[in-house]
């Protein structure tokens, strides 16, 4: 019954916060709109030379008032204004790819379509459903049986390959396409400099966290190949979810290194999902594994900030 309760209660939480985002961008989209009618400056960064008024006559009622009727708690209008954003935001991509304009208009709606459609799976489900993430290649599953030895080269491979998408092929996609929308900004070389050395610290704590998962805990850091230990020795000592941390520093690192502020962004989102779609789904699974030596684990030890454990 406690459960039930707690339950009832965190969808009504995640209702009341999808319904708010919704009243939010309901205020912003008429924001804007004003914007684009009194600053020309603004119609050329966000709509270059898409006519106003044509635009306008879909947009308003598709996403301003829709919008605002989702924040009431109306649910077809929650989809109604989440499709055209979404449709919207493909759109603009495409037209700021090819036309080389309306770059931050690109960006800002692929911004509002992420955060349409996670506000109105809150409002319809009272949650983001993690688990539709953890499926398929990503399913939580123990690593099959083997020595250190064959942890630890399976722990390698994954770091060649998710390294190797996550820090180098993604970030240069996206700093293509950040220069393709003319929305480079120049980094000063100290700001550089600092970048390569976050990523030198933080690829040493990833391995470093690796190595405890392969050694210590019989696994991978890879969901589908997950440790059949409970590792709390290493790096996991003073933090729970120090691969978690090291990703995302190393994410951030990378934009800094290579002067792109997209690539900063999509780091800094990348966690925001991890946190709050992710995470919740793993320590779930860790609880029913686990039991309460997680539960006494997870007490004692922050997710995010490192302090000395308690005993």
């Amino acid at each position: 019954m406690r459960d039930r309760r707690a339950s009832t209660a965190s969808a009504q939480r995640g209702r009341a916060l999808g319904r708010a985002w919704f009243g939010v961008q309901a205020l912003a989209g008429a924001a804007w709109w004003i914007g684009v009618l009194v600053s020309p400056a603004v119609q050329d960064a966000t709509l270059g030379t898409l006519p106003a008024a044509a635009v306008a006559a879909f947009d308003v009622p598709l996403f301003v008032l829709a919008s605002a009727i989702a924040a009431a708690g109306v649910r077809w209008a929650a989809w109604l204004a989440t499709a055209w954003t979404c449709l919207v935001a493909v759109g603009m991509a495409g037209y700021a790819t090819v036309t080389q304009l309306a770059g931050l208009g690109a960006v800002l709606m692929l911004a509002a379509a992420a955060a349409s459609v996670a506000a109105c799976l809150l409002l319809v489900l009272g949650r983001i459903p993690g688990g539709l993430v953890t499926r398929g290649p990503f399913a939580f599953a123990l690593a099959p049986l083997g020595t250190t030895r064959t942890h630890v080269a399976r722990t390698a491979r994954q770091i060649v390959v998710f390294w190797g998408s996550a820090l180098v092929v993604a970030p240069a996609i996206i700093a293509l396409v950040e220069l393709r929308w003319r929305l480079r900004l120049d980094a000063p070389p100290i700001v550089q400099a600092l970048g390569v050395v976050l990523l030198l610290a933080a690829s040493a704590l990833g391995i470093a966290s690796a190595r405890a998962l392969s050694t210590l805990g019989e696994g991978t850091p890879l969901p589908s190949a997950q440790t059949r230990r409970l590792v709390v020795a290493g790096p996991y000592r003073w933090v729970r979810n120090p691969m978690a941390i090291s990703g995302l520093a190393q994410g951030v690192a990378v934009g800094l290194a290579i002067g792109s502020w997209m690539v900063v962004a999509w780091a800094a989102a990348g966690s925001l999902v991890w946190n709050h779609v992710i995470r919740p789904e793993e320590e779930a699974d860790l609880l029913a594994r686990f039991g309460d030596a997680f539960a006494d684990y997870r007490d004692r030890v922050r997710c995010w900030v490192p302090r000395t454990p308690t005993a």
